[in-house]
């Protein structure tokens, strides 16, 4: 297949060639990890983002135009947490979360009646927060994380003329410490491993979470209309509740 049909393919997994709002919505924990320390599974994690795939100028070329809401939960009662040792919790609200896409050869592997878009995400900049503004919330001038996607669609999605295929998802992030935990220089971090899938409708993303985004940001109901920039991010969202002194 060419980079094109892969791409296209790839489309119809993660969004919808039509330019419909697609929703998807993933579970999964956070865990902690730090030199001579026991592993810990410190959150519950829940989220939802919405997009709309819009061509980008030519053919082949997309904009995915999205907007993602997570919740950090209690490891147990999986509840929505509002504190975590005696720190308010700041939850993931990223508008927009938005990407270009171009043709490229998307690793893809053959499982049966399934296929697995693997999208492998080292990322490496300058961090939004540098350590010396924000001793308390920072380790690092530079953000280090590894994102991790696996999006595994039917394998008619290779040869379908469908705008849109049913879908799941694996997510995994190692990543710093979260800025609102105040872990400063500790050495260490975080590891998410969420899972999750595309659902019919944003009605199906369940009664709580809905509940929480409308009485908080309704508009994470639905994907940005346009293309805006940057991006926000959890690191970003920090410091514009956060701004140094």
């Amino acid at each position: 297949m060419t980079p094109e049909d892969l791409l296209q393919a790839l489309a119809r997994t993660r969004a919808s060639l039509d330019g419909s709002e697609v929703t998807f919505w993933w579970t999964g924990d956070v865990y902690s990890w730090a030199p001579g320390e026991p592993y810990q599974r410190l959150f519950g994690f829940e989220g939802l983002n919405v997009a709309r795939l819009v061509e980008d100028g030519a053919p082949g070329a997309y904009q995915l135009l999205t907007r993602e809401a997570a919740f950090y939960l209690d490891p147990q009662t999986r509840e929505i947490l509002e504190t975590w040792q005696d720190k308010p919790v700041v939850h993931v609200w990223n508008d927009p979360a938005n990407q270009r896409w171009r043709p490229f050869p998307v690793p893809l592997t053959e499982l049966g009646d399934q296929v697995c878009f693997s999208l492998e995400i080292p990322l490496a900049y300058p961090s939004p927060l540098p350590v010396a503004q924000y001793p308390d919330n920072s380790a690092d001038d530079t953000y280090r994380a590894l994102e991790l996607f696996q999006f595994f669609a039917p394998a008619s999605v290779l040869t379908t003329d469908a705008p849109s295929v049913p879908s799941t998802m694996s997510w995994t992030r190692s990543s710093p410490w979260l800025p609102w935990m105040e872990q400063g220089a500790r050495p260490g971090g975080l590891t998410f491993h969420c899972r999750g899938r595309k659902l019919a409708s944003y009605d199906e993303v369940p009664d709580r979470t809905r509940a929480y985004v409308e009485a908080r940001h309704p508009e994470f109901a639905h994907a940005p209309e346009k293309w805006t920039e940057p991006n926000e991010t959890s690191w970003t969202y920090f410091r514009k509740l956060n701004p140094p002194a």
